[in-house]
């Protein structure tokens, strides 16, 4: 008796609540994704679960995949980890190429092969997590260095530049280096570094939008420049870049409490554009109001503490960083679109995880959640 009791208390483990957390928000996405794009799919032509069902394939290739990473050890994954980080560059280069590139709503972000397209944004968050959870182990204490630490802070600058320049999409590149400095941040003792970058980070950005807030009566400003100034004052360019935030404000506004109910959206005929993508919170807000705003945002953070819990019993160093990796990518893409959505920072394009339209980021964030669940099952019962 005592033995088979010693064998249980050593049986691996597996976590059911994360599990269940990513189902639910799985499942409330395509909920939302079907309230959100029904009435723009029967205006574009196509039936009304057009989106949906694009979507329910990528889920589906995508729960496939997360089965199949989950029950692989996670240490196979670090041979590749070089291969991951020079692969998905390549693959950013791909979007230059006029056989590959597709593009979308003005924006050539993706490649396409065959009937399948891919955003090489969302393959290089992968990559660069798997490369610098490698990376960080490689080094050990010399991490400590000077040297080691700004070594693994410059590392996804290549990464990031060309996101940034060949797909033209600044936010993606902001969250793989985000992601890349929460990790740093982890396997660092160095905090006093982190303070006096992020407060010159602070007052750049500050700075940045005093300048331009100041020449904003001069011509030939470039469209970020006007996205600031539009989130400054939305209501002086209602009828360009301030338009989508406005009409996402005025979604949040009516939905009051309780919302208007699921399916009673107004904002989504035709008045907000793009709503399935990465304005569906403020659509969540309408019809389900703050209540169910609060509820989304409560799930999402009992999934970051899933992840807490899975990274501080982790069986080693390349487990532990490889989840802290996947909580940044989740936590700060988050971060970012509430904030985009309620006007809190200027509007960029970031999707909310496992909620808004999108076939790759679906697909490559149950990928990590397959990364994440294979760590888990690396920890004994008995570390506990």
């Amino acid at each position: 008796m005592a033995e088979r009791k010693r064998k249980k208390q050593s049986e691996n483990y597996f976590d059911y609540s994360l599990l269940f957390i990513v189902l639910f928000l799985l499942g409330f996405g395509l909920v939302m994704i079907y309230s959100t794009s029904s009435y723009e799919a029967n205006m574009q032509g196509h039936g009304s679960t057009f989106y949906l069902k694009k979507q329910v394939m990528a889920t589906v290739i995508g729960l496939a995949a997360m089965i199949v990473v989950a029950n692989i050890p996670y240490h196979f994954w670090e041979r590749f980890a070089t291969l991951a980080y020079f692969g998905s560059g390549a693959m950013v280069l791909m979007v230059l190429i006029p056989g590959l590139q597709y593009s979308a709503n003005g924006a050539t972000r993706w490649i396409r092969v065959g009937g399948l397209t891919l955003q090489p944004a969302e393959v290089a968050k992968l990559g660069m997590i798997l490369f610098l959870a490698s990376l960080v182990c490689r080094m050990g204490r010399g991490i400590r260095t000077t040297k080691g630490f700004f070594t693994v802070l410059l590392i996804p600058m290549p990464i990031c530049l060309m996101i940034w320049r060949i797909t033209n999409n600044m936010s993606s590149a902001i969250i793989v280096f985000g992601i890349a400095a929460l990790m740093l941040f982890v396997a660092s003792p160095e905090y006093k570094k982190f303070i006096i970058i992020g407060a010159g980070g602070l007052a750049g950005v500050a700075a940045l939008v005093f300048f331009i807030s100041q020449a904003a009566s001069s011509e030939g400003m470039g469209f970020r420049s006007e996205r600031i100034l539009a989130w400054l004052n939305p209501e002086a360019y209602a009828n360009g870049k301030g338009f989508q935030t406005l009409q996402a404000l005025y979604a949040i506004g009516s939905g009051g409490i309780l919302g208007k109910g699921l399916g009673q959206s107004m904002q989504k005929l035709g008045f907000l554009p793009e709503a399935q993508n990465d304005m569906i919170f403020s659509i969540i807000c309408e019809e389900l109001g703050l209540f169910g705003a609060i509820a989304v945002i409560l799930m999402f953070l009992l999934l970051i503490w899933r992840f807490m819990v899975i990274a501080n019993n982790a069986s080693d160093l390349f487990g532990a960083l490889l989840v802290v990796g996947v909580m940044g990518h989740i936590a700060i893409q988050v971060i970012l679109n509430i904030a985009v959505v309620t006007n809190t920072i200027p509007n960029t394009g970031i999707s909310l995880p496992f909620i808004s339209y999108g076939g790759s980021a679906v697909l490559f964030l149950l990928i990590e959640i397959g990364l994440v669940l294979s760590v888990a099952k690396g920890i004994r019962l008995k570390d506990l």
